[in-house]
């Protein structure tokens, strides 16, 4: 296993009315993110938030390069960005222990806190398609260039990691500054992971390590 120290590279907020950060996703153009009662668009270049979506949002979001999906206590929610509206509603696989979610290979991917695993779902039903365990608590998740990575967080302890989507064994760790949790994680497709910071308010950027980009096709 790869294991290095997280490279901060911007910090945003906290945020007006957001005090906490639950789940993040980026669009292409702008990074959403989950702050409780509404759904917040920040503009990663300038810092500021430029809108808001009144909707419930307790945990992981995630973007299908139409609509947005975000985890609601024991659901999960497809809201279209453009008007604010749901459009349909899932249950969450956790029933409330939910925490990441993430849009890839026509599925939703959602981790499950305590409960130490991802699951992938079918996102018109909610039905469990597959697992994968983790050997740690699942905060975010997020795939990219064919590689599943999920965030951590236990105490004063969290990193981001990169794991293998048939075994779950951890190929690569990012070890987060000490008190530095991470509790919403999204790639930005390119060298950039966005880190929702839990009750701090914050999201981090951090880098994705060159070394870890030669991961499995999917």
């Amino acid at each position: 296993m790869k294991k290095s120290a997280a490279t901060i590279i911007r910090e945003y907020g906290p945020f007006p009315g957001a005090e906490r950060v639950n789940g993040v996703t980026f669009d292409g153009e702008h990074v959403w993110f989950a702050s409780g009662d509404r759904l917040n668009a920040l503009d990663p270049a300038s810092g500021e938030v430029v809108r808001s979506i009144e909707v419930a949002s307790h945990a992981g979001t995630a973007f299908d390069g139409e609509f947005l999906h975000q985890i609601a206590e024991d659901v999960i929610h497809k809201i279209d960005p453009k008007t604010g509206r749901i459009l349909s509603t899932i249950p969450a696989p956790g029933n409330g222990g939910d925490s990441g979610l993430a849009w890839a290979e026509g599925s939703l991917w959602v981790g499950q806190h305590r409960g130490r695993r991802i699951h992938q779902i079918d996102p018109e039903t909610g039905k469990i398609l597959r697992t994968i365990e983790s050997n740690r608590v699942v905060t975010g998740v997020t795939w990219v260039d064919g590689q599943l990575w999920h965030g951590t967080w236990e105490g004063d302890d969290s990193d981001v990691r990169r794991i293998d989507p048939e075994t779950g064994e951890v190929l690569e760790r990012l070890d987060m500054p000490e008190g530095t949790g991470v509790s919403g994680l999204e790639s930005d497709g390119g060298d950039c992971f966005f880190c929702g910071g839990g009750g701090s308010g914050k999201i981090r950027a951090i880098s994705r390590p060159a070394q870890g980009k030669e991961g499995k096709g999917r």
